[in-house]
C-alpha cells in the first residue's frame, strides 16, 4: 500500500528527482523528472518546483482519492456468484423475448418517399408514398404523406381523399391536421370546415367554390379580393399562422 504522507514528502524534498513518482509507480514520470533535472540545472528548478506542487496536491487530496488512484491493485473487489446471477440473466433474456415486439416489414419506398418528400422533390415522392402502399395498404401516416404533399401541389380534391384514408385507418392526432405546415392550402379552402364537423370525410355538398383557372388566365379581381378576405378571417381565427398566412398570401397574388 502507498502511503499518502510519505508520497508527499518525497515531492516536496525530493521532486528533483522524482523520488515520488519512483515511489508511486511511476518509473517514466520519475525518469523525466531526472532528465529535466539535468537539463535546467543552474538555470531555474524545474522539477524542484513540479515536484513541490505534487506533494502539496498529495497532502490535499482525500485518502478515498488516493487510493483510487494510487492503490488499486490492493483494493478488493467483489466479484457476484455466477451460480446465482445466471438464472436470473436467462429469466430476464426470456422476459425481453416476450415483450418484445415482432418486427415489421421494411418499407424502403416509404423511406425514400420520406427523403424525397424532404428535398422538396413532390412529384416523386407521391410516386415512391404511392408504391408504399401497395406494400402496406393500412399505413395511416402513409395516407397523411400523401395528403400532405397534393397540399404542396394544390390538389385540393387528392388531398382531402388521402387526409380522409388516413383518419380512416388510424389517424386520432386531430391537432397534427390542424398544425401542419404542409396542410395550410387545405385548411383555407371554403369546405374545409364542413370537411372537418364531418369527421374529416367528404360529402356530396363539397362543391369547389371556383374552377380551375384556365391555363394564361388571371382570376377576376373580386375572386382575388374574396380569396385574400378568406386567408385574413382564417388567420384571425387561429386556423392559420402568421408564416402560414404570408405564404398563402403570397401563392394566391402570384396566380
Amino acid at each position: 500500500m502507498k502511503n499518502k504522507l510519505v508520497a508527499a514528502l518525497l515531492g516536496i524534498f525530493g521532486g528533483s528527482f522524482g523520488l515520488h513518482k519512483f515511489y508511486l509507480g511511476d518509473s517514466g514520470a520519475g525518469i523525466f523528472y531526472v532528465f529535466l533535472t539535468m537539463m535546467t540545472w543552474g538555470v531555474f528548478p524545474i522539477s524542484l518546483f513540479l515536484g513541490l506542487i505534487d506533494g502539496m496536491r498529495y497532502l490535499m487530496m482525500p485518502p478515498e482519492e488516493f487510493d483510487r488512484k494510487f492503490n488499486k491493485r490492493y483494493r478488493k473487489r467483489r466479484r457476484p456468484s455466477r451460480k446465482r446471477t445466471a438464472p436470473r440473466r436467462a429469466e430476464y433474456r426470456k422476459s425481453k423475448r416476450k415483450e418484445r415486439p415482432s418486427r415489421l416489414r421494411s418499407n424502403p419506398f416509404k423511406k425514400s418517399g420520406l427523403k424525397k418528400y424532404r428535398e422538396y422533390d413532390i412529384e416523386e415522392a407521391i410516386i415512391d408514398f404511392q408504391k408504399a402502399l401497395k406494400i402496406d395498404p393500412k399505413d395511416a401516416s402513409l395516407y397523411f404523406n400523401l395528403a400532405c404533399a397534393y397540399s404542396l401541389m394544390e390538389d385540393k380534391d387528392e388531398a382531402y381523399k388521402h387526409l380522409e384514408l388516413a383518419v380512416m385507418h388510424g389517424l386520432t392526432d386531430d391537432q397534427r391536421i390542424m398544425s401542419h405546415d404542409d396542410l395550410a392550402y387545405v385548411r383555407i379552402q371554403p369546405d374545409f370546415e364542413q370537411f372537418k364537423l364531418n369527421g374529416y370525410k367528404r360529402t356530396q355538398e363539397m362543391i369547389p367554390v371556383e374552377e380551375a383557372p384556365i391555363q394564361g388566365k388571371k382570376p377576376s379581381e373580386d375572386i382575388l379580393l374574396a380569396q385574400l378576405n378568406r386567408l385574413v378571417e382564417l388567420r384571425k381565427k387561429g386556423v392559420l399562422t402568421e408564416q402560414e398566412f404570408l405564404r398563402e398570401r403570397k401563392k394566391v397574388l402570384a396566380r
